[in-house]
């Protein structure tokens, strides 16, 4: 099928485009199907199963980052901790410019 794109306008020439972007999409999700059955048919035929070769298919989940205890308190202000990670905050670094030490801010 030939089609002369020198006689389309813009708005036909850019639907001709859009269908084809998704006729070349469907031609290549069905070529993946077709790879991904040849594969799993030489991996039976092989004797094995697609989670012995490739594992479960669960990739390692971050754990999420969570509360941690507070290491350190404000004795100005007693409700202002820090855990002791992250940024030091103002208050914390003011009290070492005072010259209190870290063991004197912990909890």
């Amino acid at each position: 099928m030939a089609v002369d794109i020198k006689s389309l306008n813009h708005n036909q020439l850019n639907d001709l485009i859009s269908k084809a972007q998704l006729r070349q999409n469907e031609l290549r999700k069905e070529k993946v199907a077709k790879l991904r059955e040849k594969i799993h048919a030489l991996i039976k035929a092989e004797g094995y199963a697609f989670e012995d070769i490739f594992g479960t298919g669960r990739a390692k989940t971050r754990r999420s980052g969570g509360t941690v205890a507070p290491k350190y308190r404000n004795p100005a202000e007693p409700e202002q901790t820090w855990s002791g990670r992250g940024k030091r905050p103002r208050w914390f670094n003011d009290a070492l410019k005072a010259g209190k030490k870290e063991k004197d801010l912990a909890i």
